[in-house]
C-alpha cells in the first residue's frame, strides 16, 4: 500500500468509515485509533448519543456518564424540552422541577408564548398575566396588527389607537403605498399631500429622474423644464 493509500486508510478509520482496513494500520496508528474511538464513545455516552456503548466504559467513566444523564434529564424536565423521565428524579429534583415549570408557565402566560395554562396560575399571577395580556393587546392595536381586540380597549386606549391608525394611514399615503385610504384624510392633509406630489412631479420632470407626468405641470413649471428633458416624453 503506497503512502497516499495508507493515509487515506488512516483517515477512513478515524472517521469510522466501513472502508477502513484495520489490518493495514501500523502499531502506533492502531493504538491512536483505539484511544480516539474510546474517547469518542465516552463523549457519546456523556452526551446521550445513541451510538454510546456503555460496556466499553470504565467504572469511573460510567459513573460520569450516569451523572451527565441525570443532569440532562433534570434539565429536560425543567424546560419541558426533550425526553423527561419523572421516575428518575430524586424527591428534591422533583420539587425543583415543579417550581421551574410553574415559573415557566407564568412566563409563557405573561409573554403570550409557549404553553400557557391559566388554571395553574395563582390569584396574584393571574392578575399579573391579565395586565400583561391587556398591554400586549393595546400594543397590537396601536401597531395595526391583526392580533388586536378593540372590544378590550378602554376609551382612552381606543382614542390613542385611532390616532395611531390615522398617522399610519397618513404615512402610507405620503409614501404612495397601496394601503393608503384617502377617504380617511382630513381636508388639510389631502391638500398637503397634493402639494407635495405636485412638487415631487415637478422636480422629477425638472431633473429627468423619477416618474414625471408633464400633463400635471403648470405653464410656469413646464417652461422651466430643460430642453434635453423635454425630448423624452413620459
Amino acid at each position: 500500500m503506497d503512502a497516499v493509500n495508507r493515509e487515506r486508510n488512516v483517515s477512513n478509520c478515524r472517521n469510522g468509515f466501513e472502508s477502513c482496513d484495520h489490518s493495514k494500520l501500523t502499531g502506533p496508528q492502531a493504538t491512536a485509533l483505539a484511544v480516539a474511538e474510546h474517547q469518542r464513545n465516552v463523549s457519546d455516552c456523556k452526551d446521550g448519543i445513541a451510538s454510546c456503548d456503555v460496556t466499553h466504559l470504565t467504572q469511573s467513566e460510567a459513573r460520569e456518564s450516569a451523572v451527565a444523564a441525570q443532569k440532562r434529564n433534570l434539565a429536560d424536565c425543567k424546560d419541558r424540552i426533550g425526553d423527561c423521565d419523572h421516575s428518575k428524579l430524586s424527591p428534591s429534583e422533583a420539587v425543583a422541577v415543579d417550581a421551574a415549570r410553574r415559573n415557566l408557565n407564568v412566563s409563557d402566560c405573561t409573554t403570550g408564548t409557549g404553553l400557557c395554562d391559566h388554571s395553574k396560575l395563582t390569584a396574584l399571577e393571574t392578575s399579573t398575566v391579565s395586565a400583561a395580556e391587556h398591554q400586549r393587546n393595546v400594543q397590537n392595536c396601536e401597531n395595526g396588527w391583526t392580533e388586536c381586540d378593540h372590544s378590550r380597549l378602554t376609551p382612552l386606549e381606543a382614542s390613542q389607537t385611532a390616532v395611531a391608525d390615522h398617522q399610519r394611514n397618513l404615512a402610507e399615503c405620503k409614501n404612495g403605498q397601496e394601503t393608503c385610504d384617502y377617504s380617511k384624510l382630513t381636508a388639510t392633509e389631502t391638500k398637503m399631500l397634493a402639494e407635495a406630489e405636485q412638487q415631487r412631479n415637478y422636480l422629477a420632470c425638472l431633473k429627468g429622474v423619477g416618474y414625471c407626468d408633464r400633463s400635471r405641470l403648470t405653464p410656469a413649471e413646464a417652461k422651466a423644464i430643460p430642453p434635453e428633458h423635454q425630448l423624452s416624453p413620459r
